[in-house]
């Protein structure tokens, strides 16, 4: 029996993991408040139906949701009293996946309103950005229970690589904001030891291959020195707004579970500061240009 999946938010992100899923053979029903993604959707992919509102999602066994932000997720998940939202609309045994970058806290407290409904919610992050969006090769991080993680599989597997389930609700956004916690501090860390290392005389392409077969490796210095800071382009593909929207999840995590991070508060400091200084649409690697703005 064919089953509907539905997919709410086709951004950067969103557009190409909707691609991939219609690609395997999936019945899709999608939504978006930009009617142009919508469209440019429809017209790459004219088995997809377009959902004219949330009620049309009534019927779907799965509702994906790739949204920019908590209050993105709890309005369409909620509703409002002119509107209801999936906890109203969705039947027992449904499922709700939220592959937006949440707040593990809010994702805890929103999986417990649906599983009084009957409904099952996985929070399943990704990383890997457009590039690996576009080619099904995203890592995803699974929250909840795991036998609803392992119904799905199949759906993450159109969408990506590496699948894992690494625990309870609000568990695969907790993951996220601490995984790219880790990468803003080692872009931030390569940024600035390229800025001193040229201030020295040093070439940074050089110092690039040293870092990259030695300890000072990482995923910055192997997949955007050369390939999007150096070479000018600055197109990774992941905003500095939303690498700064995960660093202040990421602290709040650590500050509801009475956990210090002392390099996290800096980190926070740094890129909320270069977000306000460069434009709203800036690339995460464009933090370089901000530190090196600011060198002394």
């Amino acid at each position: 029996m064919t089953q509907t999946i539905g997919f709410i938010g086709l951004g950067m992100m969103g557009m190409p993991m909707a691609g991939r899923l219609a690609a395997a053979g999936h019945t899709l029903l999608v939504a978006d408040t930009a009617a142009a993604a919508v469209q440019a959707f429809l017209k790459a992919n004219p088995t997809v139906t377009q959902a004219a509102g949330l009620t049309d999602f009534a019927a779907a066994c799965v509702v994906i949701t790739m949204l920019p932000s908590s209050d993105a997720v709890d309005s369409v998940v909620r509703g409002s009293d002119a509107a209801p939202g999936l906890l109203t609309l969705l039947q027992p045994d449904s499922v709700v996946i939220d592959m937006s970058s949440s707040e593990p806290g809010r994702t805890r407290q929103l999986a417990g309103e649906l599983a009084a409904k009957g409904i099952h919610m996985l929070d399943a992050p990704v990383s890997g950005g457009v590039k690996r969006a576009v080619d099904g090769s995203l890592a995803i991080m699974v929250g909840g229970p795991e036998p609803i993680a392992t119904r799905c599989q199949s759906l993450f597997e159109a969408m990506g690589k590496t699948i894992r389930h690494v625990g309870g609700p609000g568990a695969g956004h907790a993951v996220k904001a601490l995984n790219n916690y880790v990468s803003a501090a080692g872009l931030v860390a390569a940024a600035e030891a390229l800025i001193v290392g040229q201030a020295f005389g040093l070439d940074p392409a050089v110092m690039t291959d040293v870092f990259n077969s030695s300890t000072g490796r990482n995923n910055s210095t192997e997949n955007k020195l050369k390939q999007f800071i150096l070479s000018g382009k600055f197109d990774a593909g992941f905003s500095l707004r939303l690498m700064d929207k995960d660093l202040a999840t990421a602290l709040k995590l650590a500050q509801d579970v009475g956990q210090p991070m002392e390099l996290g508060r800096h980190l926070v400091g740094l890129w909320h500061d270069a977000a306000g200084a460069l434009p709203p649409q800036a690339d995460h690697t464009e933090i370089f240009r901000y530190l090196d703005s600011h060198k002394k």
